[in-house]
């Protein structure tokens, strides 16, 4: 079902660049496409992973774990592009982590047994690592139209889960259907279309202030859809982890006589 919801994502996708004149020469280099490559099969990946830790910690647990994605960037741009890492940045590590370990010793909710838990969280943070390297791949690719990045990834998630597709699993209803074209449509064609419309317009700083909504939605869904309700201690180590996230994207800096007993 996911290549056919993958195929209708790329059509769309092939029709906008079309309209928009992207297969013009010169646009794309073969350095550039393979880059492109590189980053789809890590989104493919990231996807993956992703919907594994769903069903195994719930949406909510994924999603917060999930948002751990700016210190992957972090530890990646500091090993690999020796990028300066500032006490400031330490700090708002160290709160994610305890977070980290805040949701780790908590008591699965629900119907989640503690060893299908655990391999959710690993899941999610397996996931936010390879969405990281995909964000790298993303800065080399900068000035190549973002509706072409986009289709090359989705038709590389096409090729590489297609072998894995079998008639058996396409859609049997005309609602299945409906769904499966509204979600290639409209949940990643369009979306692409607007997502890169709206970075180009709005300021980094509402950008990063908007990309919060996505794990405050995921605890209203998991909550009213599923009925999934955070232990405490859960609910303790996500904020931890969201007022983390949150000061590494906007440069969020330490009193000072906190940085003094520090250093």
């Amino acid at each position: 079902m996911w290549c056919s919801g993958a195929a209708c994502s790329a059509l769309t996708l092939l029709a906008i660049c079309a309209a928009l004149g992207h297969f013009r020469s010169g646009i794309l280099t073969w350095r550039l496409f393979g880059l492109a490559v590189l980053g789809g099969i890590a989104i493919v990946v990231n996807w993956l992973l992703l919907f594994g830790a769903y069903s195994r910690s719930s949406i909510s647990i994924a999603t917060m774990v999930y948002n751990t994605q700016p210190f992957m960037l972090l530890a990646i741009g500091g090993l690999v592009f020796r990028e300066k890492i500032t006490a400031t940045k330490l700090g708002w590590l160290a709160v994610a982590f305890a977070g980290m370990v805040a949701i780790v010793q908590a008591k699965p909710a629900g119907g989640f047994s503690g060893n299908d838990y655990l391999t959710g969280i690993a899941m999610a943070l397996a996931a936010a690592f390879f969405y990281a390297l995909a964000a790298l791949v993303a800065k080399r690719l900068k000035g190549t139209p973002p509706h072409l990045i986009a289709l090359i990834q989705v038709v590389t998630g096409l090729l590489m889960l297609a072998p894995f597709a079998g008639a058996s699993g396409l859609p049997t209803e005309a609602y299945q259907w409906a769904l499966l074209v509204a979600m290639g449509a409209v949940h990643t064609g369009l979306m692409y279309v607007l997502l890169y419309g709206a970075i180009q317009k709005l300021p980094t700083h509402l950008t990063g202030a908007l990309s919060f909504i996505y794990p405050v939605a995921a605890l209203a869904v998991d909550r009213i859809a599923f009925g999934h309700q955070l232990q405490p201690t859960q609910l303790l180590g996500s904020v931890a982890i969201l007022i983390a996230a949150a000061g590494m994207t906007f440069g969020w800096t330490w009193p000072r006589r906190m940085r003094h007993q520090a250093g």
